[in-house]
């Protein structure tokens, strides 16, 4: 993969604003975003429903990207969550909380709405991230996300999506929603190795 297409890949938080990713760790989701003053952006009809839901958008983050680059049109990103939501993507407990993102009705969601052909991929290891990319433009990937501190042991893998949009030699490049300083949020690149132990061997294909 050329590394040169990550330029024309526009880069979106999960957050409206993406320097609260740090407020997000120390207080969780639901309590720092009632203070961000650029919630309305999302699309949501209250913060309270905003700050419900953001901590669940990593992956809508990673399809309003693909959107971008594809249409160079921005979608709120509660908009494309509450569709996906409508083909089961989402799930909302009696509780309020939010199951999510469920990968295989968001196949046809895409496919839907944006005439967008994507497959759910599993089993795989970060060397196979090459051989995807060969045929997909990109891989939205689960990874723990704790991976925007590199040299860190993560305790599990998996629960957060990013959006990988090359391989060079033995480095993947990728953007984050929840990076936490612009190098770990737009173009994040590490060598596979390291991404392996983030990286749960599972993802969404997204088919040129």
């Amino acid at each position: 993969m050329d590394a040169r297409v990550t330029q024309k890949v526009p880069y979106f938080s999960q957050w409206e604003t993406p320097d609260m990713t740090l407020a997000v760790v120390a207080e969780g989701a639901q309590a720092a975003l009632l203070k961000d003053s650029l919630w309305a952006l999302s699309g949501a009809l209250s913060v309270e429903d905003y700050a419900r839901w953001a901590g669940n958008l990593c992956g809508m983050a990673c399809l309003k990207m693909v959107l971008a680059a594809r249409t160079g049109k921005t979608i709120p990103i509660m908009e494309l969550a509450m569709g996906c939501r409508d083909y089961g993507g989402y799930i909302e407990e009696p509780d309020g909380r939010i199951k999510g993102l469920i990968y295989a009705p968001f196949v046809p969601f895409v496919k839907a709405r944006f005439d967008m052909n994507a497959r759910v991929v599993t089993g795989i290891s970060a060397t196979d991230i090459a051989d995807i990319l060969a045929q997909s433009e990109f891989l939205i990937a689960s990874v723990h996300h704790s991976i925007r501190w590199p040299e860190t042991e993560p305790p599990a893998k998996g629960g957060h999506l990013v959006l990988v949009t090359s391989i060079d030699g033995d480095r993947i490049r990728f953007h984050n929603p929840s990076g936490h300083i612009d190098a770990t949020r737009e173009n994040a690149e590490m060598p596979l190795e390291t991404f392996q132990r983030f990286f749960a061997g599972r993802g969404i294909a997204i088919d040129r």
